[in-house]
């Protein structure tokens, strides 16, 4: 017959047992439910870092460079004047070619001489009548023969007879119609035979000794200009050539809101073709800029013109380009940061506020450099 004390302390282990099993259970699972909180924030660390795009930057500092006002325009003569008949007749002489350079006082045309030599002589002798009636007649006020009047209408009469003189040789003068200035006859709209009165348009004259290159700048570039600074102008040819401002609107266009600029260059020689495009060049300021390819150049969503770069916080960040000067050997960019980490490869894959993998370029430059060793040995 069993103890019933022995087995009150069996129920007591039996009761225990299962307690301390229950509590090994349950200790087991927080374990287990650890360890798989960690391999879970494990690999959703791994898949953020395997979902970054890798881009290739350069870090590199602003130097100081001439900011280049660059605006399109077109060239121009420096002056083109309407010659008209400052006479009647009719044309006898046709003395330059459509196109063709004239000097200063080379002749147009000239128009048939008609009756005005004989007019020229007639007022000359007319002069010279009354000047002696005017030396007589003050000669007779002398001896009081002659009134104050009877003088001064003497002088009257000499004095209408040179206007009638000066007239005559000044017509015979508009006989010829000739260049104001060295330059180029653009067109002539009479030809010989032709009958022209005082005012009708005989030829259309420009000079092309001096060539002007036009343009508009906006309210902010304006500012930076001034008449006789030195700028250089790019034509349509390809040539570069120098010259001088010498002209800056003082009032903006009402419906541009641009002053216009004037750049005068020498043509000398005639060499240079006037009325194509061209692209002015005008130095403004003094910048701090990054020198960068073209082909680092990328839109944002606005259809904005920038660079991307790596910002201080190490995401990508968009910035407009304000192209301070363009060259031969790329572009400089004005308003970035003085040290600036420059998105070279993979701009068009990320997205402005990404955060992604850096790869210096010249931890590029000295892999492709190991391994160009390394086949060499081989």
């Amino acid at each position: 017959m069993e103890n019933p004390s022995s087995n009150k302390y069996k129920s007591w282990f039996l009761s225990g047992g299962i307690v301390i099993v229950v509590a090994l259970w349950l200790i087991s699972g927080q374990l287990g439910g650890t360890d798989e909180s960690e391999s879970s924030a494990n690999h959703a660390s791994i898949a953020d870092s395997a979902s970054k795009t890798a881009v290739r930057v350069r870090t590199q500092s602003a130097e100081i460079v001439l900011r280049t006002i660059s605006v399109n325009g077109k060239t121009a003569p420096a002056r083109i004047v309407e010659l008209s008949a400052e006479t009647d007749g009719r044309v006898e002489f046709i003395g330059a070619a459509r196109g063709a350079n004239v000097k200063r006082g080379g002749i147009i045309a000239r128009l048939d001489e008609r009756d005005r030599a004989a007019r020229l002589a007639q007022a000359d002798a007319t002069v010279k009548q009354r000047q002696v009636e005017y030396e007589g007649r003050l000669k007779l006020k002398s001896e009081s023969y002659v009134s104050e009047a009877q003088l001064q209408e003497a002088v009257a009469l000499l004095e209408a007879a040179k206007a009638e003189l000066t007239r005559a040789k000044l017509d015979l003068d508009y006989m010829s119609v000739r260049a104001p200035f060295g330059g180029a006859l653009q067109s002539r709209i009479v030809e010989v035979g032709d009958f022209v009165k005082r005012g009708d348009p005989i030829a259309t004259y420009v000079d092309n000794r001096s060539i002007i290159v036009s343009a508009n700048l906006s309210e902010f570039d304006a500012r930076y200009v001034a008449v006789g600074d030195s700028a250089e102008a790019r034509l349509a040819t390809g040539e570069n050539v120098q010259g001088k401002i010498r002209y800056i609107a003082p009032v903006a266009d009402e419906a541009t809101r641009t002053f216009g600029v004037e750049l005068e260059i020498d043509n000398s020689d005639g060499a240079l073709r006037i009325g194509g495009t061209a692209e002015l060049r005008i130095p403004a300021e003094e910048v701090l800029a990054h020198r960068i390819s073209p082909s680092l150049l990328t839109l944002d969503d606005a259809g904005n013109v920038g660079v991307k770069i790596i910002n201080d916080d190490g995401r990508v960040e968009f910035v407009v380009a304000d192209i301070a000067l363009s060259t031969n050997n790329g572009i400089w960019l004005a308003g970035l940061p003085h040290n600036t980490t420059i998105i070279t490869v993979g701009q068009g894959y990320v997205s402005n506020g990404a955060t992604v993998d850096t790869v210096p370029e010249s931890e590029v430059k000295t892999a492709v450099a190991v391994q160009t060793g390394d086949e060499a040995d081989d």
